[in-house]
C-alpha cells in the first residue's frame, strides 16, 4: 500500500488512513480531551504522513511510524493550547448503586483524577494512559513511540508516583 501511495494512488493512501484512523483518534482524544481537538490533531498527522511518506523507513511498519506522527501531533497541540482529560474517557472506577452520596463522591474523585492527569508532564501522561487505559505492552510502546523501554516504565512510574501524590492532597 506504501508504495502504491507513493506512486500517486490516492486509493491506497485511504486504505491507510481506515486502517489506522481510529488507533490514532483513540490516543488522539485521551491526550487532548476533547473530540473536537483529537479530529484536528488526526487530520493534521495524515497530512503530515502523506506529506512524509516516502520518509517511511519500513513501510511494513507503516502503522508505528503513523503513530509516532500521531502522538507527536498531540504534543505539539497540547504545547500550544492547555486541556484536560476529561475522566468520563477513563475506565469507570467504580460501580454506583444510585445512592446520591455515593456518586457526589465519585464525582470528586474523578475531578481530583482529571486535574492530576492534567498536571502531569505530556510524557507521562502519554505513557500512563497508554499503559493504564489502552492496555499496550511496553514493547509495544517502544516500538510504536521509539522510545527504550526503560524510559517508558520509568515514565509510566513517575506518572503513577505523581499521581499518588496529587491525589493524596487533594484527599481522595
Amino acid at each position: 500500500m506504501v508504495d502504491r501511495a507513493l506512486k500517486g494512488s490516492d486509493r491506497a493512501f485511504g486504505e491507510i488512513v481506515r486502517r489506522y484512523q481510529d488507533l490514532l483518534y483513540r490516543h488522539a482524544e485521551r491526550m487532548t480531551g476533547r473530540r473536537d481537538d483529537a479530529e484536528d490533531v488526526v487530520q493534521s498527522a495524515f497530512i503530515k504522513a502523506h506529506r512524509n511518506l516516502g520518509k517511511c523507513r519500513d513501510p511494513e511498519r507503516v502503522g508505528a511510524w503513523l503513530f509516532r506522527i500521531g502522538a507527536n501531533s498531540c504534543k505539539d497541540h497540547l504545547k500550544s493550547k492547555r486541556t484536560t482529560v476529561p475522566v468520563e474517557r477513563l475506565p469507570d472506577l467504580v460501580a454506583t448503586d444510585g445512592d446520591p452520596e455515593r456518586e457526589a463522591d465519585l464525582g470528586r474523585v474523578r475531578t481530583d483524577i482529571e486535574r492530576a492527569l492534567h498536571s502531569l508532564a505530556v510524557e507521562h501522561r502519554e505513557a500512563f494512559l497508554m499503559k493504564h487505559v489502552e492496555g499496550w505492552s511496553y514493547a509495544e510502546m517502544s516500538e510504536t513511540l521509539d522510545v527504550s523501554v526503560p524510559a517508558l516504565k520509568m515514565r509510566v512510574h513517575r506518572a503513577r508516583e505523581e499521581l499518588q501524590g496529587l491525589l493524596q492532597s487533594y484527599g481522595s
